[in-house]
This record gives structure tokens, C-alpha cells and sequence, in this order.
């Protein structure tokens, strides 16, 4: 899809969709006000003839009236607030984009009013993000089930400096873009070595890539890594991205480190079996931190950055790992395996401590599809933040609330720690059922030791099967990408 930018006084064609935004129970102001009085008061009796009011989310699409030379009129409500932030400006044009996108027309014309570079690239970058789809797999669709929208115009009051702003927003499309691919993949197409595969071609981009195979691993103590894989006729990887932006090149990193079950049918512990299918999304934390990886590279980010993915298949053959095994992690501390299907802190006992051990770096973060406790305690919009150290969280927060990928902080009690105490070795996998993505987290914090970090427990918001965001088809979201992208730009870069 092509986007480019262009000045006021713009014009649809004949066949195209013009789409303008109307506050909410406010007057009609710039394109809709001038579209109104040309065509005697057309757009403000479609208002009152009807329940649209301008609220956010709402849209009224209409045949383009007498003396509009476009094929169909699309109001955007934008709700009482103006000017509009840059979230909301991609909002609106997300909706936009979502409101025309299978009726036909190829080109959206979107006409802001007034918006400068920064808010007309917004705007484009939330049609990016909304016209994400996953469809490699269909051969028998239909043409016209397909998104007819080839070309989109933006009103700009400086064409050439919105171009500019988009350009890095385009960056970061690209990399939310790569993890919904990832998340999106089945898992027949993308096993441990697969990922590996493709996280190897970023070197393409100018970040460097290592691949460990379970020999390496082996060598390296990786029991708690290794054994989830065991079962799975797929070879377990680690992979080591680094980027190197900042003055110093051998300056201490900040480390994002992600869990990359590409598929996980729960082990021995197996999973029912209605939506098992979904669990092609268990790889979640390590598509993110690759995506944010790409996006720090595509802009050239002025830091030193290294992040770590564990890549295992979890699958339940003669030689899967059972329920009372003990391992013994890469920290040389042992883990009594309750439960098999608690895999992922397994898997980042062993990334974590690598990471820390090898590369000292300044903070780590990991993301991780970790529990369906998250899910009840947070819902399916809002990922839960642990963490030890309070600066870092509130920089997280922070990103949060400016990117939308929404995050609350939980408690970690230290009485809750003696719950994944074991009997026969130094802890145990699983605790009791109540706490459960508390009890997780305090299990991965053993593996920190005194480096400030923080876990995302992003199970409720990496996968949005019925999404009502305008910005995130349904699907794969691409959580995480934004939020570390910013977190870097407002806090790490020289």
C-alpha cells in the first residue's frame, strides 16, 4: 500500500474515498465544514437524521454528495478533545481506514485539518498498523473479500517534513509488522531452527546474530532450557541479537530477553485440547523483542542493545521431560518440575542468566506469554509488569501510556517466594493456584540476582482474536515492539 502526503485544498477523485473528522457534538469544522457548505448543508443533515454524534470509534459512511469529487464521504468521529494527540490521530485514521477498506475503493484520501508532519505521520502509521493482514496461506479467497485500498493521500500542512516523520514511524511498522508475522506463523512453518533462520537475515539490517544449538547449550549448564525441549524432534535455539548504536561500542548494553515456545501443547501436563491452536502464539515475548530489536535498528538508535530468545517446541514424546524431574539450570540452582506446562520461566531461568553472565548489562526486560493467571487478573488488553526496581518501572509505565501497549504494575510479596519452595530440590516450578502469575515471576527473579529488571507477563495481550482496536486486526498484536522501541528513545540513547 502506498502512502504519500500532500498539501491543503486537496481532492478526491471520482473514485475514491474522502475521509473526514468530526468532533464530537461540536460544530463542522475544516474539511467537513467546507464539504458541508458545498454541498448545502448535506454532511449536517446526514448527522441529524441519524445516531452518529462525532464519539470516538464512530463513523458514518455515506455516498459522496452532489459536488464532492470523490466516489464516498466517510465521517471519522473523533470525540470532544481538539487538537488531537498523535495516539488519537492514529486512532481516527486507523478507523478510517477500517470504515472503506472492503467497499471497493482503492484510494482513501484522509484530510486532517491543520495537523502538522508529526500528526499527519501519525496518521499514516496508524493505517499501517490497521492494514496489517496475515493471509500467505489463503490460495481460494476471494478478490473481493480482499482489502480493495491500494493508495492512501494525507492532508498535510508540510507534505515534505511529514514525510520525514513518517519514514522512522515506518520503521517501526515494519518491525510491529515482523512480530505479528511471527506470532501469525504456524508452527509447522516456524519451529526453533526456523526462527532462527529468519531472526539471522536481520544481519541484513546491520544487527548482529548468534545462533546456539543444543550443544552449545549443553556445554553451558542449560538444563531448565534443554528440558523443555526434550520431547520435541525440533532442536532447541538460543538466539543472541545485539545492536551496537552508541558512541561506545563496547559501552554496557540494556538486554531485552524473550520466551519463544513455538509451540507448546503443555508437555506431559497436556493441554485440553479446545484452543490448543493458539499456542502458535507462545512465542509472543521473543517475536516482540525481535521486533524491537529490528525497530532500534532501522532508526539507527543511538544504543547498545542485546536481546536473547530462548526457542524450544514443547511437546510430549517418550523422551519429554515429566512431571518430578529435577533440572538443574545454568545457574547451578535445581528445579523440581511439578508442573510441565509451566515451561516458559524454564526457559528464561536459563536465557537471563546467560544474558547477564555474558553481556553485564545495564537493565534486562522479559517478555514472556507466561500464564493464564495474567489473563484473569488483567483481561485481554493490559499486560502485568513486575519488577525490582522502582525507576525502571516507572519508565515502563510511561512508554505505556505514550505507545498503548497498556501495562499495570503487580505486587511481588516476599511471602509469596517460600510458595515455589521445594521439598527434593532448590525450587519448584509451580505454585499453589491462587497468585499464580505473582508466584511465576518470583521464580524468574531468582535467576536476576540484584540487576534491575522487570518481567512482562504479556499472555493477555499479545493475541487478540476478536480485536475491537482500530489499530490491531484481529490476530497477532505486536505487543511489546512500540512500548521497548520507546522505552529506549525516552530513557537509554547517548
Amino acid at each position: 500500500m502506498k502512502i504519500e502526503f500532500v498539501g491543503h485544498g486537496l481532492e478526491a477523485d471520482s473514485k475514491a474515498a474522502l475521509a473526514v473528522l468530526v468532533g464530537e457534538k461540536q460544530p463542522l469544522v475544516g474539511a467537513a465544514a467546507t464539504l458541508d457548505e458545498r454541498t448545502g448543508g448535506a454532511l449536517r443533515r446526514a448527522i441529524d437524521g441519524g445516531r452518529f454524534n462525532g464519539e470516538k470509534g464512530q463513523t458514518l459512511d455515506l455516498i459522496a454528495p452532489h459536488n464532492v469529487a470523490a466516489a464516498r464521504v466517510l465521517l471519522v468521529g473523533v470525540g470532544a478533545a481538539w487538537p488531537l494527540a498523535s495516539d488519537a490521530l492514529e486512532s481516527a485514521a486507523a478507523q478510517a481506514y477500517n470504515g472503506v477498506k472492503a467497499t471497493g475503493v482503492e484510494t482513501l484520501v484522509v484530510s486532517l485539518g491543520g495537523v502538522g508532519a508529526d500528526g499527519a505521520a501519525s496518521a499514516a502509521f496508524g493505517i499501517r498498523l490497521a492494514a496489517y493482514r496475515f493471509d500467505r496461506y489463503r490460495t481460494t479467497e476471494k478478490s473481493d473479500k480482499k482489502p480493495s485500498v491500494r493508495k492512501v493521500i494525507i492532508e498535510a500542512d508540510d507534505p515534505k517534513a511529514a514525510a520525514k516523520a513518517f519514514k522512522r514511524l515506518s520503521g517501526l511498522a515494519d518491525a510491529v509488522t515482523l512480530a505479528r508475522d511471527l506470532v501469525s506463523e504456524p508452527a509447522n512453518i516456524l519451529y526453533p531452527e526456523e526462527f532462527a533462520r529468519r531472526v539471522k537475515a536481520l544481519t541484513s539490517i546491520g544487527l548482529g546474530v548468534e545462533i546456539l544449538g543444543e550443544k552449545e547449550m549443553k556445554k553451558l549448564g542449560m538444563g531448565a532450557l534443554l528440558g523443555v525441549g526434550q520431547g520435541s524432534v525440533r532442536e532447541s535455539q538460543l538466539a543472541v541479537i545485539q545492536w551496537k548504536g552508541a558512541k561506545d561500542p563496547d559501552a554496557q548494553p540494556i538486554a531485552f530477553v524473550g520466551k519463544g515456545v513455538c509451540f507448546d501443547t503443555g508437555g506431559i501436563s497436556l493441554k485440553p485440547p479446545e484452543g490448543m491452536e493458539e499456542m502458535i502464539t507462545d512465542m509472543g515475548g521473543a517475536a516482540a523483542v525481535t521486533g524491537a530489536m529490528y525497530a532500534l535498528a532501522a532508526r539507527k538508535a543511538k544504543v547498545n542493545a542485546v536481546g536473547i530468545l530462548g526457542l524450544v517446541e514443547n511437546m510430549p514424546d517418550a523422551n519429554a521431560q515429566r512431571p518430578g524431574d529435577v533440572v538443574t539450570t545454568m545457574s547451578g540452582q535445581t528445579v523440581e518440575v511439578i508442573n510441565t506446562d509451566a515451561e516458559g520461566r524454564l526457559v528464561l531461568a536459563d536465557a537471563l542468566w546467560y544474558c547477564q553472565n555474558r553481556f553485564k548489562p545495564k537493565l534486562m526486560v522479559d517478555l514472556a506469554t507466561l500464564t493464564g493467571a495474567i489473563i484473569v487478573a488483567l483481561g485481554k488488553d493490559v499486560g502485568g509488569l513486575f519488577s525490582n526496581n522502582d525507576e525502571l518501572s516507572e519508565r515502563l509505565l510511561a512508554a505505556s501510556k505514550s505507545t498503548g501497549d497498556a501495562l499495570w504494575r503487580l505486587p511481588m510479596p516476599p511471602q509469596y517466594d517460600k510458595h515455589i519452595d521445594s521439598a527434593v530440590a532448590d525450587m519448584k516450578n509451580v505454585g499453589p493456584r491462587y497468585g499464580g502469575s505473582i508466584t511465576a515471576a518470583l521464580f524468574i527473579q531468582r535467576f536476576v540476582n540484584s540487576l534491575p529488571w522487570a518481567h512482562l507477563d504479556i499472555a493477555s495481550t499479545a493475541w487478540k482474536p476478536n480485536s475491537t482496536v482500530a489499530t490491531i486486526p484481529s490476530g497477532a498484536t505486536g505487543f511489546g515492539v512500540r512500548l521497548l522501541d520507546r522505552l529506549v528513545a525516552d530513557n537509554y540513547e547517548d
